[in-house]
């Protein structure tokens, strides 16, 4: 029979044992520490701490749980739907930007800075005072007409042609309903032919007063064309689509994948860039026009914990592997924070401008 003391000697070795293991339930500091040290936790690289930290801090987590989140289904499937809502405060001054353009001689064929300066000089102050000059009042009559009746698309093509001024160009947005703008921005698994992870898009009501934005996830590979479903059923004919760098990355990339799944991407709306308007007011003062030099420098914007669209595939790599949401919710938020984050440039670019 054993003695009392032995037993308590067999316990307070057990008890070491186990708590040399991770999952005893009283696992000792020294243990958690050399986990920590195993596992990346402590890196010196701040995106190996980051994936590691979050796949602990999320370990008990799945993705319903990610506030907004539901499961939508559509003919091509089901997928994960993240929505929110957030106050903005947007507007563009239509009125200021009307006074401009009749003000801009340069609208005129055959008028340049020049010949602009001249005609001033002489008294002739805006467009409407040219149809009293007999060499301009017919062209004058035809972009007055142009002006007063003619549609976003008439506008921005006069002064792409006549003048290609880029402020202007983009002023032009201020013609149309705020809630016909779609802020978008696509995640994916390298430059070209791999899956889309993450459609981004952000859109605003009639007074610029909220904006809501609507993110449809890749749980699975096979959900792409759910996902690619989701994001189309925003866009509709009237639609103003908003990126930046998607002329030459997220719009193709969309066509290219709709194209691999045969669905229908027949509606292609107006497209604002505003990556060439950054450019235009920024590229002399910049290191860059990278979305977030800009964010740092012109808005004062530091993200906290960001994924950089480089190592996107190896969180999402991470959680696939790992059955871990943890590294997913870094990459959503900065899809979010890219969509709502491109309504606050547009609206700041038209005033810089």
């Amino acid at each position: 029979m054993k003695s009392e003391r032995y037993e308590n000697h067999e316990k307070d070795m057990l008890k070491s044992i186990l708590s040399k293991s991770l999952t005893s339930a009283a696992p000792s500091k020294e243990t958690i520490a050399k986990a920590h040290e195993n596992s990346g936790i402590n890196s010196d690289d701040p995106l190996i701490k980051l994936k590691y930290t979050l796949l602990e801090q999320y370990q008990d987590q799945r993705l319903d749980d990610i506030e907004g989140s539901e499961i939508i289904e559509n003919s091509s499937g089901e997928t994960l739907k993240i929505t929110k809502k957030e106050k903005i405060d947007f507007s563009i001054d239509k009125k200021e930007f009307e006074n401009e353009l009749f003000c801009d001689l340069k609208l005129i064929p055959k008028i340049g800075p020049a010949t602009e300066k001249k005609l001033k000089e002489e008294g002739y102050k805006d467009i409407s005072s040219l149809l009293e000059h007999e060499k301009y009042k017919e062209h004058a009559e035809e972009i007055i007409e142009k002006l007063e009746n003619g549609s976003h698309i008439d506008k921005f093509n006069l002064i792409r042609k006549n003048c290609n001024n880029k402020g202007k160009m983009l002023k032009c947005a201020g013609d149309l309903e705020y809630d016909s703008f779609k802020f978008m921005d696509i995640e994916t698994l390298g430059l070209s032919n791999v899956p889309i992870i993450l459609i981004g898009i952000a859109e605003m009501d009639k007074k610029g007063k909220s904006i809501t934005s609507t993110q449809y996830l890749l749980r699975r590979k096979v959900e792409e064309a759910a996902v690619l479903e989701g994001y189309l059923s925003h866009i509709e004919e009237d639609s103003t689509l908003i990126t930046y760098n998607g002329a030459s990355f997220d719009v193709p990339f969309i066509r290219n994948r709709c194209n691999y799944y045969q669905l229908n991407n027949e509606n292609q709306p107006f497209h604002y860039d505003l990556i060439y308007y950054a450019r235009n007011l920024w590229k002399d003062k910049l290191p860059n026009c990278k979305l977030t030099t800009i964010e740092k420098h012109i808005f004062d914007i530091n993200r906290v914990d960001d994924v950089p669209g480089s190592h996107i595939p190896e969180f999402y790599d991470a959680y696939l592997k790992e059955d871990n949401i943890g590294p997913l919710v870094p990459i959503i938020e900065h899809n979010r924070f890219d969509i709502v984050s491109l309504a606050k440039f547009l609206n700041r670019m038209c005033e810089k401008f």
